[in-house]
């Protein structure tokens, strides 16, 4: 569904994603883990177009995405939460929805759609009421936003994903900052999105998520080192030597 060929991103002298060759494939759920600073959210923000490559090319669906702005890319099907959940606390939870919605209902239309046209079609409606209530929060739409809990707040960011009908979610660290309880309803909701919906998911909670994902991928110092099975990775020697370096991964090998 999307691929990477080749992906760098270089910050002054610095690389962060140094020659990333990466292949999502349609209907999967794959993980992405890496200690800090390891290049993983820069790599998202490649692939959803809020950084532009220093070199290399993406396709998503066959097409070639590298020089699309982000909103083209949600146009055609690409959606993604954030590390640190971005919702309007200043807006009611049903605006949330509502205003991200909105802007793609009708995706021919201008600026002067966008700000001045109906925001009560059917569709929107819909949409919106449906991703409610995937998300549970159906109950807290009038709710100001900034008085949700913070897991709540991230079921609100899934939800405005979701009522944009993706093809395609990632998800950066979607159980961060979550009780034990919230990183239960989220895993949940995962495993429900994924009959209809092609996941990426960035998390350093990795045994969470395990039951969910079917390959998982590696980097470390920006570059890929390692990807296939998820079990059979975590047990790579190289992954361990990355995790908890090399005298604790020979001592467990």
């Amino acid at each position: 569904m999307i691929s990477a060929q080749g992906l760098t991103k270089r910050f002054g002298s610095q690389t962060a994603v140094d020659q990333v060759n990466l292949k999502f494939v349609e209907g999967q759920a794959s993980g992405i883990i890496g200690p800090n600073g390891s290049g993983k959210s820069t790599l998202f923000n490649m692939l959803t177009g809020h950084l532009p490559p220093s070199v290399g090319k993406i396709e998503f669906g066959g097409l070639d995405i590298t020089a699309l702005p982000p909103h083209e890319r949600v146009g055609m099907g690409m959606a993604r939460t954030f590390q640190l959940v971005s919702v309007f606390d200043s807006m009611t939870v049903w605006e949330n929805l509502v205003l991200s919605t909105g802007r793609f209902a009708d995706r021919g239309s201008g600026h002067r759609q966008f700000f001045f046209g109906p925001a009560r079609s059917k569709t929107i409606l819909e949409n919106c009421l449906g991703a409610l209530e995937r998300v549970g929060l159906q109950d807290k739409a009038g709710a100001r936003t900034s008085e949700l809990s913070y897991g709540d707040k991230r079921m609100l960011e899934i939800g405005i994903a979701l009522s944009l009908k993706p093809k395609l979610l990632l998800l950066d660290e979607p159980l961060a900052g979550l009780s034990d309880h919230e990183i239960g309803d989220v895993v949940d909701l995962l495993h429900e999105m994924k009959q209809n919906c092609t996941l990426v998911i960035i998390e350093h909670k990795i045994s969470k998520i395990m039951d969910l994902i079917e390959r998982l991928s590696v980097l470390n110092d920006g570059v890929l080192i390692c990807e296939g099975d998820p079990e059979a990775v975590l047990n790579d020697p190289g992954v361990r030597e990355c995790y908890w370096g090399k005298q604790v991964s020979n001592a467990k090998g």
